[in-house]
């Protein structure tokens, strides 16, 4: 049987088709007209180095959407004349890959770019099964992910590839692109007598987030709807154009890790308007409200602690209320919360203390229980030393005996110390008085 012809890499590369969508006619096809990204691909940086030099490595690129991870495969399998067979990894699987490994041998010596879009959906098997193939260099693997590969990507694939970041396009570039589809006569909307307002380019700006495939959407479709007349793109119509502009927010990816990290950390710092952006961000966006009161309420015992314990009451009482009315309207007692432990005073007194204890515990989680702190319930108990000797403390002054309750190796260990700031400054005193007296 004859071998199958494998494709050729100028059918896969060919330009976008007339009727295509605006951002598809305007995908740059070579490193100079990739807009943004000069980490990567400007001029003396690693990536534009390997690929001037013909020898692009596997990588995966890393980046929100809109950022041009695509596009930049693309325009490597162009440059280095390589062979760039694409998949998604929503769509295609193990017999997929065996399909393109399959044409790559028959190619060779032509190089092949395998390029898997949204490679963190391949799962354990999937991955597997592409590794050998990258390892003998049958193919040139580039995988595409809006997910953080460090914890998407198998460790052995991950080894063999190196990671590049791509970063959201910064206002100036998104400009930019439209105004280069704007002139382009022969792929974009030039010559057809298309006029955007500055007013209305600066909101197509603003609202594409960084994405050059939403800002390229929006004028695309925002210049069909001006089909005849003056063909005047006003800042009324991008505005019925784009509508309620989304978030860029996955509840499983890493929007959702870094905006709670963001509120978290907003409400350590004692900042209550930057803990009521992030929390209005991911109410806005469609988060589980509960994910957040769960996180609230262990802030109010980690970070604010004893300085104030009336807050982990307000964090509980928080819960049960969103709980109980749901949204929209539970954002009321979240904003609550969220401001009120914002302006409690600090104490991480909790955690550092317990850490210490669940050290020593491990160390020594065989020592015996010290005999006078044994519950004697039966004359046998109390006949082998069980309670003997144990000092009532409420018999005591201050109602503190002082009698030592750690194991005999740890007796005279201190593990809790009290902050400087709000209840906790008042336990402290009470703590140094009552100590002073022992």
């Amino acid at each position: 049987m004859p071998a199958r012809k494998a494709s050729s890499p100028s059918r896969l590369l060919a330009d976008a088709a007339p009727d295509a969508p605006l951002a598809a006619r305007m995908r740059p096809r070579t490193l100079d007209e990739i807009v943004g990204q000069d980490h990567l691909v400007g001029s003396g940086k690693l990536l534009r180095r390997l690929v001037e030099a013909d020898r692009a490595p596997s990588f995966v690129l890393w980046g929100p959407p809109g950022t041009g991870k695509t596009t930049l495969a693309r325009v490597v399998a162009r440059q280095t004349k390589a062979h760039f067979e694409p998949m998604s990894a929503v769509s295609a699987g193990v017999v997929d890959l065996r399909r393109a490994v399959e044409e790559a041998r028959e190619r060779k010596p032509h190089p092949t770019i395998l390029f898997i879009d949204e490679i963190h959906r391949f799962n354990k098997a999937q991955q597997d099964a592409v590794l050998p193939h990258v390892e003998d260099g049958t193919v040139t693997l580039v995988g595409a992910t809006t997910e953080n590969p460090s914890f998407e990507v198998i460790g052995p694939l991950l080894s063999r590839c190196r990671v590049f970041t791509l970063s959201p396009l910064a206002p100036e570039s998104i400009e930019a692109l439209l105004r280069r589809a704007l002139a382009d006569a022969e792929r974009g909307l030039g010559g057809q007598g298309i006029v955007v307002d500055d007013v209305a380019l600066q909101e197509l700006v603003a609202a594409s987030g960084g994405d050059a495939r939403a800002a390229l959407g929006a004028l695309d479709m925002a210049a069909a709807s001006v089909v005849s007349g003056e063909k005047r793109v006003t800042a009324e119509i991008v505005g019925e154009v784009l509508q309620h502009r989304t978030y860029r927010y996955d509840k499983g990816g890493d929007a959702h890790y870094d905006t709670i990290s963001a509120f978290i950390k907003s409400v350590r710092g004692s900042d209550p308007d930057a803990a009521l952006y992030w929390l209005a961000r991911m109410i806005d966006a469609g988060e589980d409200p509960l994910f957040v009161v769960r996180r609230m309420v262990i802030l109010a015992a980690e970070d604010v602690g004893l300085a104030d314990p009336q807050a982990l009451v307000v964090a509980t009482a928080c819960q049960q209320a969103v709980h109980f009315i749901g949204l929209p309207e539970g954002y009321l007692p979240m904003a609550e919360c969220a401001i009120y432990l914002s302006l409690a005073p600090k104490s991480n007194s909790a955690i550092v203390s317990y850490g210490k204890a669940l050290a020593d515990a491990r160390e020594t989680r065989d020592e015996p229980v010290p005999l006078h702190l044994r519950n004697a319930v039966t004359g046998l108990m109390r006949s082998m030393g069980y309670g003997k000797g144990y000092a009532y403390d409420h018999d005591s002054p201050d109602h503190h005996s002082g009698q030592a309750r750690l194991p005999d190796r740890l007796v005279g260990r201190t593990y809790y110390v009290a902050g400087d700031l709000g209840f906790e400054k008042r336990v402290k005193e009470f703590w140094e008085k009552v100590k002073s007296k022992v």
